[in-house]
């Protein structure tokens, strides 16, 4: 049980910045654009109750891929609906790569301004823990954002994608919406798309990011994900 509320004291802020932040943002560009139905349903606050969904909140401390309620965008109101969908849809990975950088950044400072501060310091003591909630930020936050580019609607990407092609192919990969998240547990579950898509790009950006604590940032990932 104590090591059940260590991973959780290290892993729920991290993880409810990462999924608030992908949130609003949707929800801000498309008020910026024209729709205000999240600013009038109360969605554009940082406040996570207002955007958890229970079990995806969950699968993200088992699994470490999870969801929150879908911020409401009616693209109709859109002042230019099918180009305005690419920005609305993008804003959300765009977020989380931001914060993955800002992790990183600060998590290599914090690194290089505590190091030889003696153990059990109360120094120490602050920045071990931090120092492990940037890196595991560092580490959701890039799985959220790439996994999100997936393009297949309701991901980010599929969205992205139904605004960039024509309309012909737009219109026919947009009707694949109401089946998308069976296709993609599927992809995700039952085939290797984790290990030869999702992963190489992880593997990629950590190292980009972190640099010499990419290994940091994999140890920590791994520990809070073990049963």
């Amino acid at each position: 049980m104590e090591q059940f509320f260590i991973k959780l004291s290290i892993m729920l802020v991290p993880a409810l910045m990462a999924i608030t932040c992908h949130e609003v943002s949707h929800g801000y560009i498309a008020d910026k654009f024209g729709d205000n139905t999240a600013r009038y349903l109360g969605r554009l606050t940082l406040n996570p109750l207002k955007h958890l969904d229970i079990v995806g909140t969950l699968l993200i401390f088992v699994v470490g891929i999870g969801w929150a309620k879908p911020v409401p965008v009616n693209f109709g109101n859109l002042r230019h609906p099918k180009r305005d969908m690419i920005w609305v849809a993008a804003a959300g990975p765009i977020t989380n790569f931001c914060l993955a950088t800002v992790s990183a950044l600060a998590m290599r400072a914090l690194i290089a301004g505590t190091q030889g501060a003696p153990e059990g310091s109360m120094l120490a003591a602050f920045a071990d823990p931090v120092t492990l909630m940037l890196a595991f930020s560092v580490y959701i936050n890039l799985l959220l954002g790439v996994f999100n580019l997936i393009p297949v609607p309701p991901l980010d990407g599929g969205r992205v994608a139904v605004g960039l092609l024509p309309y012909g192919p737009s219109m026919a990969l947009a009707r694949v919406e109401p089946f998308g998240m069976i296709i993609i547990v599927a992809l995700v579950f039952f085939t290797n798309a984790f290990s030869y898509i999702i992963a190489p790009a992880l593997n990629f950006g950590v190292h980009l990011l972190a640099g010499p604590y990419a290994n940091l940032v994999f140890g920590v990932t791994k520990l809070m994900m073990k049963g």
